[in-house]
């Protein structure tokens, strides 16, 4: 039995789907066009210290199982050695069986680092010392494990205030793949946080130029978009937790964008009334520049305050969210398709009881580009195997599935890029399955061009970057 575990077949259970796997999805490229990775990191190039700062250090997937796991949070975000937090991991990870990240966790161990021992109490120690042995060498340091991967693209995720100077340093410098901006303006449009004030400024500064009307914020957002797509971006990213749209009238969005800055608490519908008018201008922008536009619904963040307020955001206290999301939605991307039109768009839910509602509004707005409303792909809770499957069935059932842009890491690891070998198993046995059990025909090589499009082609054309990442099956 232990044989099987993570064996060149695992979750392979026909040989359609073998083959499918083996010629045609994993010898594909990779473009990661969502992460959470720091420019300044890639460009700096440093080695990690250790495997904990490679693989604990930001990662609340880990966290939350291992506070589950009940390891005192000292030795999870706290001041505990970094071998002691290793070990931590260590002895949540058997217990984490049934769980993706028990095969995310050694399918890293072998792929990166060549480590077949599972990992536990007892081996803790012996792969502690391996991996950091080859993490202090050349072949180890960032850049080097983007492009040990077979990534030819990544997107990062960037504030409207950024300078890009990374970008611009890296475009320079990195050949073996490109590094482009993605556009993610959610300070711009939560008026309503407190370090409101603080990120106006900064826009500012970085803009060379003073606002003091929503018109003048517009104006400014529009000169950065010019400026990110001088750097290779061509996506947008946006996380509407909570989607609610009711439009507004220029004069009302003034008045309420002048109080904002003048001290003033706005009420909800304020918020709402102001959002809904900055997200359709930006809308207009993305279209203008041919992006695709990504919009995150449904994360419920920060549900456990006293854990916020030690630890701050993004630090595992996050779950989804149950709205209702149809109508704000559809009058959101008809008065976009209405006036300029609707730029290519991608929509992730957390809650996978959305995506009935989600792909029959986004039939409504397919138009000219192949596949120009997506689906995303299985995100945070359900990038697991059942998750992935989930999609996948959905988007085949009431779309195009062979107009898949496919998967992404959506992560701060440098070693989560075995998520998209992962996935592609998924994939493969999903199309392998579905030959089985006569739904498609017995024809190989269809079968496997649409598993080498899902996995990199479409994604290569959709997106539509500006380096050369097309490739030929000579190439691959």
């Amino acid at each position: 039995m232990s044989a099987k575990f993570l064996n060149e077949d695992f979750l392979l259970s026909t040989e359609t789907a073998r083959h499918l796997f083996h010629h045609h999805a994993n010898p594909m490229p990779i473009i990661d066009y969502h992460c959470h990775l720091d420019p300044k990191e890639i460009y700096e190039d440093r080695p990690f210290a250790n495997i904990t700062a490679a693989w604990l250090y930001g990662d609340h997937y880990k966290w939350r199982l291992m506070r589950a796991n009940g390891i005192p949070e000292s030795h999870i975000t706290g001041d505990a050695a970094d071998y002691d937090k290793f070990l931590a991991w260590a002895t949540t990870v058997p217990k984490t069986v049934g769980n993706p990240l028990y095969s995310w966790t050694h399918l890293e161990l072998r792929r990166f680092f060549n480590v077949d021992l599972p990992l536990n109490e007892e081996t803790a120690p012996t792969i502690w010392e391996q991996v950091n042995a080859k993490l202090a060498e050349k072949a180890f340091t960032r850049r080097a494990l983007i492009a040990g991967s077979n990534v030819k693209v990544v997107c990062t995720t960037d504030d409207p205030a950024d300078t890009l100077e990374y970008h611009r340093k890296l475009a320079a410098e990195e050949h073996r793949f490109s590094v482009y901006p993605t556009f993610r303006p959610d300070k711009a449009l939560n008026i309503d946080s407190e370090g409101f004030i603080g990120w106006f400024a900064r826009l500012e500064a970085a803009s060379g130029r003073k606002a003091s009307s929503f018109a003048e914020l517009v104006d400014i957002l529009k000169d950065r978009v010019k400026l990110f797509h001088a750097h290779g971006c061509r996506l947008s990213d946006h996380a509407l937790d909570v989607l609610r749209y009711q439009g507004a009238s220029r004069e009302t969005v003034e008045r309420i964008f002048a109080g904002r800055l003048s001290g003033a608490n706005l009420t909800d519908d304020e918020v709402t009334l102001y959002r809904t008018e900055l997200l359709s201008e930006l809308i207009t922008m993305y279209e203008e520049q041919g992006w695709t536009m990504q919009l995150h619904i449904h994360a419920y963040r920060n549900n456990n305050t006293p854990m916020f307020k030690r630890l701050g955001p993004d630090t595992g206290y996050d779950s989804i969210n149950d709205l209702s999301i149809t109508e704000s939605l559809s009058k959101l991307l008809d008065r976009a398709e209405s006036a300029s039109g609707l730029p290519k768009t991608i929509l992730y839910s957390l809650n996978p009881g959305d995506y009935p509602a989600l792909l029959a509004l986004m039939g409504c707005y397919q138009k000219d580009t192949p596949g120009k409303m997506q689906l995303g792909s299985g995100w945070w809770y359900n990038d697991t195997r059942a998750g992935m499957w989930h999609q996948l069935t959905m988007l085949a059932e009431n779309g195009l599935l062979s107009r898949f842009v496919g998967m992404l890491t959506d992560s701060r690891s440098f070693l989560s890029y075995t998520r998209h070998e992962y996935f592609r198993r998924v994939l493969c046995e999903w199309l392998g399955q579905l030959a089985e059990r006569g739904e498609a025909p017995d024809d190989i090589e269809q079968l496997g061009r649409m598993a080498e499009d899902i996995a990199y082609h479409n994604a290569a054309t959709y997106f539509g970057f500006s380096g050369n990442e097309a490739v030929t099956s000579d190439e691959v």
